[in-house]
């Protein structure tokens, strides 16, 4: 239970809710009062607040419980130095240090401490930063990695770097204000919403922009858009959202115009990842639609890896899929070329006679590549897989046949003739009744039919050799229409009732279903006719 309501305050601390972070550390802690690091959670979330005093109560407990953890000191350290005691502070994180001297926190929290000790040291100057207290103290990076919005830019060095460097002086904000990460990061040290641009003009053209495009007046949309890019070219939302109007108009040259603008701008700008991401996928979006070949198609695939390289979207991904299928698709229509597949197969013909199977394999492929609905090609690869003894290879293409043409006799026999090789003389037996739907009078299906008959009665006079009946029960055992009918509580107890009961046998004989399935018990050498 501690650990479930800890573990609940870890997720609002998370999302910035440290009120109830606050709560949610206090349940846990009245359930695990001894748990040190309940305690330390608890003084960061007071932190966040500003409640220092708080804060310090925590820490002195987390350290009280365990004198040995670094991470307690820097919580002693915050505290105090949210409260400006200077020196104190100092000596917490160097106490910390002493237990882990490569202590990053430790030693950034020392910095601060050591540097605000010598600001306050000095009397206060009068063009000093009026936003100086938003950066001061560690729990101004709490607050940063607390923020979905800025989180991310913690693991950007260079933002990093200008952080410090405001921490370190105040007054470098003015040095930063161009970078919208750094506005970002203000607006959320401040509790405020930070406006760009020239005021709320171009918000409220990019809103007229929305309405518009949701009507379908794509012509106003990019008015509006158009309008809100000259009043601010710091928002390169306003760049994605006219792409997205050129995309639904056909626009596409256009709307990879604007794309191209919106990433090279934020770049520049330092942008949220996601919105780069955007830009990209539409660029992608807008080339898959102007795609003629399969190598146009390159370039939409390109800008789909970017954009995931940006943002894992999964309409990006889909979007990725989407385009490389179409380019397989496109590339296999660029093949096609059924002269050509017909002289593939001949070359196939002339080394199958030659007893060349796996020449001939290789020019039966080429014609399916060139023809892929050539079914003469499929079933004489199937013929040169079978000579080759790749059964299951040979079953496919032979299945590929009736599948591409039901009327196609040849297919039948290829089919049948690979069951039968593999000794699957019901399932041959089927195929070879099929063929003779379609034509009767055919020899070569004929006489598979009587070879499959001369099997099976083989088995139904137990004339089996024990290396045949031993084999054929292996195989049979592999089946699953004959496990299905050995699991089968009915056919459990018509098997029983052929042992005892003869009369109750000689009514399920009457069963035509039932015999069949015996038959096949049969037939896999499962069951005895003695």
């Amino acid at each position: 239970m501690a650990d479930e309501a800890k573990a609940k305050g870890n997720a609002a601390f998370s999302s910035g809710n440290y009120a109830d972070a606050i709560k949610h550390f206090s349940d846990a802690i009245s359930l695990a009062p001894t748990n040190h690091v309940l305690y330390s959670n608890r003084s960061a979330a007071h932190a966040s607040r500003g409640n220092y005093s708080d804060a310090l109560t925590d820490a002195q407990k987390t350290v009280d419980l365990k004198p040995d953890w670094p991470k307690g000191y820097s919580r002693l350290g915050a505290a105090y130095l949210g409260l400006h005691n200077f020196s104190d502070a100092i000596s917490a994180y160097k106490k910390g240090l002493e237990f882990d001297p490569n202590n990053e926190a430790l030693k950034s929290g020392l910095s601060d401490a050591q540097s605000a000790a010598s600001r306050g040291a000095r009397p206060s100057s009068s063009s000093a930063s009026p936003f100086g207290d938003a950066f001061s103290g560690p729990e101004m990076w709490a607050k940063l990695t607390a923020d979905p919005g800025t989180r991310g830019y913690l693991q950007q060095p260079d933002f990093v770097k200008m952080m410090q460097e405001i921490q370190k002086n105040p007054n470098n904000l003015n040095m930063y204000l161009k970078d919208q990460r750094v506005m970002q990061a203000l607006g959320v040290l401040l509790n405020i919403k930070m406006m760009s641009g020239n005021g709320p003009e171009d918000m409220e053209e990019k809103e007229a922009g929305n309405a518009a495009y949701k009507k379908k007046e794509f012509e106003k949309a990019i008015e509006h858009y158009s309008k809100a890019i000259e009043l601010d070219d710091e928002d390169i939302s306003f760049l994605t959202n006219r792409a997205a109007v050129y995309l639904e108009m056909g626009k596409y040259d256009e709307c990879i115009k604007d794309c191209d603008q919106a990433v090279e701008r934020g770049r520049e700008l330092r942008s949220d990842y996601k919105m780069v991401a955007r830009a990209l996928t539409r660029k992608g979006t807008a080339l898959a639609k102007i795609a003629k070949t399969s190598k146009d198609y390159d370039l939409a695939i390109e800008a789909f890896h970017k954009a995931l390289t940006e943002h894992r979207n999964p309409d990006t991904l889909k979007k990725l899929n989407d385009a490389e299928k179409a380019k397989k698709d496109l590339e296999q229509q660029e093949y096609f070329d059924p002269n050509i597949a017909d002289e593939e197969r001949e070359k196939g013909n002339e080394y199958f006679k030659e007893q060349k199977y796996p020449e001939a394999v290789k020019h039966y492929t080429e014609a399916i590549r060139r023809n892929p609905k050539d079914t003469k090609a499929y079933s004489n690869r199937a013929a040169s897989y079978t000579k080759l003894g790749a059964m299951p290879e040979a079953l496919k293409d032979a299945e590929k046949c009736i599948e591409l043409d039901p009327s196609f006799v040849k297919g039948y026999t290829r089919k049948g003739a690979v069951q039968f090789f593999m000794k699957e003389y019901e399932k041959a037996l089927e195929t070879y009744q099929e063929g003779l739907k379609l034509e009767p009078n055919n020899q070569e299906l004929l006489d598979g039919v009587r070879r499959c008959v001369q099997q099976i009665n083989k088995a139904s006079r137990g004339d089996l050799t024990p290396e045949e009946l031993k084999e054929r029960q292996a195989k049979g055992m592999q089946d699953p229409e004959i496990q299905n009918i050995l699991t089968d509580p009915v056919m459990r107890q018509v098997l029983i009732d052929f042992q005892e009961n003869p009369k109750a046998a000689q009514d399920h004989m009457k069963n035509p279903m039932v015999m069949n399935k015996i038959q096949k018990l049969v037939s896999a050498g499962i069951v005895q006719v003695r």
